[in-house]
């Protein structure tokens, strides 16, 4: 609680304060107060220009005590709601409780969804662009191509992707980083 200074401090302040000590409330920071104040002072303004309206729509020169009543039971209305009586529940949950719930089909446990429906399975997607052939690369592959009876090649496969893929098109590539690796 705030120390000292309590002379110093306004009525409505000291009353906030007098109403967290009846509740029990004796450790507070001292903008609690200010706080409470803000709030106490905003409902009051809100209800008093509603006051203020019902009394010009009935026609009278200053409101009285009915137009305060009414403004705050339409705050009440619209900021709060009763609950159901304790007999509606009862009722409410008998025919809920009727229907009996469905058998369980998986075993023991908390039954989840498949890895690839949930929304937390990490997924990546990498560009990964082809290297750019150089001058010195292309004037190699011309001298080959001149050279009547070429060596063959260790691995013939690599010259079929280099013609199906086009040069300096990134190639994307998705999988899901918790996935095993084949062996």
């Amino acid at each position: 609680m705030a120390e000292g200074g309590e002379e110093d401090l306004p009525r409505d302040a000291k009353i906030v304060k007098t109403l967290l000590k009846s509740m029990g409330v004796d450790d507070f920071e001292p903008r609690v107060v200010h706080q409470f104040l803000e709030l106490w002072y905003r409902y009051v303004v809100d209800v008093l220009s509603d006051a203020q309206v019902y009394s010009e729509h009935a026609g009278k020169a200053a409101i009285d005590s009915d137009d305060i009543k009414l403004a705050i039971q339409s705050k009440v209305n619209f900021s709060f709601s009763q609950p159901p009586p304790r007999e509606v529940l009862l009722e409410l949950a008998r025919n809920r409780n009727k229907i009996p719930l469905p058998k369980s089909i998986a075993g023991p446990g908390v039954s989840l969804p498949p890895e690839q429906d949930t929304l937390i399975n990490p997924n990546y997607q990498l560009a990964i662009a082809k290297k750019q052939i150089s001058q010195s690369e292309e004037t190699e592959e011309d001298e080959e191509s001149a050279d009547p009876n070429p060596a063959p090649t260790q691995n013939p496969s690599v010259s079929h992707e280099k013609a199906d893929v086009p040069q300096g098109t990134p190639q994307r590539v998705s999988f899901p980083l918790g996935a095993k690796r084949p062996r």
